[in-house]
């Protein structure tokens, strides 16, 4: 086991996870909050997972596995992403399936990604970026000790002339 809370576990990836991995990332209702414009094909996912074991410091992201405790059902998953260890800061972006969603399992999630990304990486700061109408995430978000601290205006593109805010949230390690 992992990173373990009360309700929920973050664990590493495993080819198990193709499958799942497949389904979510070619779910083009999410692409513009996860910055994809394009399917991922399943060779390209099990690449993904096969190489997920390099070290953070090489790869500048890491991705782990979001399972529920009781019946060991993996529900989502979490990402620190953009890691700069010269600067000590990294994004973290999170799904939760929606069968699982406002049960605390995301709040969890962040809250263990917190940890880890301040304890173990000693990350002076994480951030987030998230589109104004996403109500849910940036409750979320500020929820979990986050604040807003930009708005940066026209800053996704949403179509060929449409541009959308999005906030910038940060969270700040003031070593605790």
């Amino acid at each position: 086991m992992f990173l373990k809370s009360q309700n929920i576990f973050l664990r590493a990836m495993e080819p198990s996870d193709v499958e799942l991995l497949y389904t979510w990332e070619n779910d083009n209702s999410l692409w513009p909050v996860s910055n994809t414009n394009m399917p991922f094909s399943k060779f390209v996912l099990n690449e993904f997972v096969s190489t997920s074991h390099q070290d953070i410091y090489s790869s500048k992201q890491l991705r782990l596995m979001v399972a529920e405790n009781v019946q060991n059902k993996t529900i989502g998953c979490i990402d620190i992403f953009e890691f700069d260890p010269q600067n000590a800061r990294a994004g973290i972006g999170i799904y939760i399936h929606k069968d699982y969603r406002e049960k605390g399992f995301a709040k969890e999630s962040i809250d263990l990604i917190t940890e880890y990304a301040f304890k173990i990486l000693h990350l002076k700061q994480i951030y987030s970026h998230i589109n104004p109408n996403n109500e849910a995430s940036l409750k979320l978000f500020t929820k979990s000790g986050f604040e807003k601290i930009a708005l940066k205006k026209s800053w996704q593109k949403v179509s060929l002339n449409l541009f959308e805010d999005v906030w910038f949230l940060q969270l700040i390690n003031h070593g605790d």
